[in-house]
């Protein structure tokens, strides 16, 4: 589980893309530039990660994080359900897209969500089925919109057990 409180956790910025997500707080945000509060404390002291619509990242920019290695291999379980449980805020007038893969070892990447456009100015639950035997890893990967005008923030990522 990361609530983003004190740090990325174990999740790494891509080196394969354009910018880095950020870890911030909602204290000093101008109106539509994100949450007013994070999603784990509901207050604007909370923190979150968040890309933004805006210079200097350029339209069709990308920013990527990725988990740890993950495996679904499991001695005492046959059906072993994993799971990936999040919260993102996607608003503005030209917020761009939020793309979730599941990348194995293997450099194979398949995408289990892709949202495009504003989404509301609330915080979102989404929850994913992660499949598969190989050894996985998850990739949040945020992509600018047109213009400027909005972000995109994810709070409290939250693997299964069976993970």
């Amino acid at each position: 589980h990361c609530n983003f409180e004190f740090d990325l956790c174990d999740w790494k910025q891509d080196e394969n893309d354009d910018f880095d997500w950020n870890l911030r707080t909602s204290n000093t945000p101008r109106l539509g530039t994100g949450p007013p509060a994070d999603h784990t404390l509901q207050e604007p002291s909370g923190h979150y990660i968040f890309i933004k619509s805006s210079f200097p990242q350029l339209p069709g920019q990308k920013a990527r994080i990725s988990s740890p290695v993950l495996s679904r291999r499991s001695k005492n379980c046959k059906v072993c359900g994993s799971m990936i449980l999040f919260y993102y805020y996607m608003y503005g007038a030209h917020i761009g897209s939020l793309i979730v893969y599941q990348r194995t070892m293997a450099e194979h990447e398949k995408i289990l969500l892709f949202l495009t456009g504003n989404q509301g100015n609330f915080w979102q639950r989404k929850a994913l089925t992660l499949d598969g035997d190989e050894d996985f890893q998850v990739i949040f990967e945020g992509i600018v919109g047109k213009a400027s005008g909005g972000a995109i923030a994810l709070d409290d990522l939250t693997l299964s057990r069976e993970c």
